[in-house]
């Protein structure tokens, strides 16, 4: 049996996999670290560099996109060697910092998916006054709040040591081992950090996602009964409504699909641990931690590659052509 610390009473045990797991582990992370850097990364060059995408939604996909890079490119590889080693090596400061800036990217990430929902929303519910309800100064409102409640909530949490309050005896007793760096949450923490950064932007989502769908199908039905009523073949009738309707179902189902896959499994166990008396392995959440992490690796495929100007951005960026005179102005779409 190995230890963090060699030679330290009350040290955490090194992992016991072998060499093949653990390679195999690592190069699945890296994988997704890579993804989420590189694919983030791409949405941030491509909506900074050229100018027709200087809109005031781009700008909330782009401030999303740094979250996602950040937590990629600062989070996720400490969190990578505290997943297959079993141990921190990082010091018991920087694992505070740590912690801090994984609540508060996470959080931060969902808000914006939240706030783009409504951006949607507006876009196609109300779309005669969308720009004049979701302007600049709306979308500003709503980074600066993704940002800095984000930030308040993850820091605070940590540093008050809020999130240990009243179960401190618990978490010294059962939890922690010198050499270890842990998420831990009392019973109140965990209700409150799973409903401010899950549940709450969650039903958000889903109401208002809900509500798009069902306006979608009521505007398929429009046309289906529009196109009727100027008796053009029934083809083409059948083939508008149940094309507009697929083309919503699919969209939305995955946005709210992958969001749900990737983060519930995490804070159903967040929510759930401390009322079972911290009976779900620790493997198992650090798993889920994984799962979480993967919507960030995956928000630039739901948000921003399923767009024709991100596809053309992408390709003018890998054959260096952004680099050319004028590049910034180039036409990704029609106006």
């Amino acid at each position: 049996m190995q230890l963090c610390c060699d030679s330290i009473n009350g040290s955490c045990v090194k992992s016991t996999w072998s060499m093949s797991i653990r390679i195999s582990m690592y190069i699945f992370m890296l994988s997704v670290i890579l993804a989420t850097v590189a694919g983030n990364l791409t949405v941030i060059i491509s909506i900074s560099h050229f100018k027709q995408l200087h809109t005031p939604t781009n700008f909330l996909i782009l401030s999303m996109a740094t979250v996602d890079f950040l937590l990629g490119l600062f989070v996720m590889p400490y969190s990578m060697v505290r997943s297959v080693e079993n141990c921190w090596y990082f010091g018991e400061p920087f694992c505070k910092i740590h912690t801090s800036m994984d609540i508060m990217l996470s959080t931060a990430s969902i808000f914006h998916l939240s706030f783009i929902s409504i951006d949607r929303y507006y876009a196609v519910c109300d779309p005669l006054r969308y720009k004049s309800k979701i302007n600049t100064s709306v979308i500003l409102k709503m980074i600066f709040i993704s940002w800095t409640v984000s930030a308040m909530f993850g820091f605070g949490m940590v540093f008050l040591e809020l999130n240990m309050f009243g179960a401190e005896e618990t978490f010294y007793k059962y939890i922690y081992c010198v050499g270890g760096c842990f998420v831990f949450f009392n019973k109140t923490s965990g209700v409150v950090a799973s409903m401010v950064s899950f549940y709450i932007p969650g039903f958000v989502m889903l109401c208002v996602y809900g509500k798009i769908y069902c306006i979608a199908k009521r505007q398929a039905r429009s046309i289906k009964d529009a196109v009727k009523r100027t008796q053009i073949r029934i083809k083409m009738r059948q083939h508008i409504s149940h094309s507009s309707e697929r083309k919503a179902s699919r969209t939305l189902g995955t946005v709210v699909g992958v969001f749900l896959i990737c983060w519930f499994p995490f804070f159903f166990c967040t929510i759930t641990d401390p009322f079972m008396k911290y009976t779900i392995p620790p493997i198992f959440i650090d798993a889920m931690v994984w799962f979480g992490y993967l919507n960030s690796t995956l928000n630039p495929m739901v948000y921003a590659y399923f767009y024709l100007w991100f596809r053309r951005a992408l390709k003018m960026i890998l054959l260096g052509k952004v680099f050319q005179q004028n590049s910034s102005r180039a036409q990704l779409f029609l106006d």
